[in-house]
């Protein structure tokens, strides 16, 4: 802590202090309060970078209110509210409990979820798979205006075999700038806009006439082959939803995993008279 900020604090507090924050200063010690201490070193991490004038006044104001929280604490928890140690308390079980909870959830509860469960939850919850924005898989080449062979890699991207598809990443190796193959992954209409140099209204108007898309600008050609595409509004597919279904399953289990623990310990509790009915 710089020494302008020491004259200032020793003047703020009085002379009488000054020589004792000194020598404690002198310690690492900035300030105590309650057997509580605050070091040089938390200062300065605190106004590192900053101005001698900037570093002092931040200090000064940090110094106040840490002050300022320990001695409302000890006047808060010496008035002695019951009220407040029984939440406490309470909260205190409460960790206990779900820290507990969660190790048996990780311990022993089966994770897996047969592709048959969410195939059927799929099937009888249709009304909760709805698309709220557009999806599409394909691939997306961004190249440099005027690079030749475009006609011959527009042929190859209407194509789904093998051989074409390793002449579209030859191609891609060589030419591109940008190239993105996702056409066993959906991504989502405003993912693609981060690539493509057109607004939304554009890109689904597009999508809706055709399956290649071409773009471009002042500089580079994009191109855009779609395998697969849903708007927004339509029934989410179901490999789309499988991730939130899988989700839902296990947050089932997870309830009825817990409730039957629950009711297990508590049963138990009653045959070894741990639980007295009076």
């Amino acid at each position: 802590m710089n020494r302008s900020f020491i004259i200032l604090l020793c003047l703020s507090v009085g002379l009488t202090a000054c020589q004792s924050f000194q020598n404690r200063h002198r310690a690492g010690i900035v300030a105590e309060v309650e057997g509580q201490t605050l070091t040089e070193e938390e200062i300065a991490r605190l106004t590192a970078g900053l101005d001698q004038q900037d570093s002092a006044r931040i200090a000064e104001q940090y110094i106040q209110d840490w002050a300022i929280n320990i001695l409302q604490y000890e006047q808060a928890s010496s008035a002695g509210s019951e009220h407040i140690e029984q939440l406490v308390a309470d909260y205190r079980k409460q960790l206990y409990r779900q820290a507990y909870e969660q190790m048996l959830v990780q311990r022993y509860m089966p994770k897996h979820i047969d592709d048959s469960l969410i195939t059927r939850f799929y099937n009888e919850h249709p009304q909760q798979f709805i698309l709220r924005e557009t999806i599409i898989k394909g691939t997306l080449l961004i190249l440099p205006d005027g690079v030749p062979g475009q006609d011959k890699l527009k042929k190859w991207l209407t194509d789904n075999s093998d051989e074409q598809l390793e002449n579209i990443e030859k191609y891609a190796y060589r030419y591109a700038t940008g190239y993105e193959l996702f056409r066993d992954t959906w991504k989502t209409a405003n993912q693609l806009l981060t690539r493509l140099p057109v607004d939304e209204k554009t890109l689904l108007g597009e999508l809706k006439k055709k399956d290649l898309i071409e773009f471009s600008d002042s500089t580079q050609v994009y191109l855009l082959q779609v395998e697969d595409k849903h708007f927004a509004g339509d029934p989410m597919p179901l490999d789309y939803a499988t991730n939130d279904i899988r989700n839902l399953l296990l947050k089932e289990r997870e309830i009825t995993f817990l409730q039957q623990r629950r009711r297990e310990l508590y049963e138990d509790a009653v045959r070894k008279n741990k639980i007295l009915f009076r």
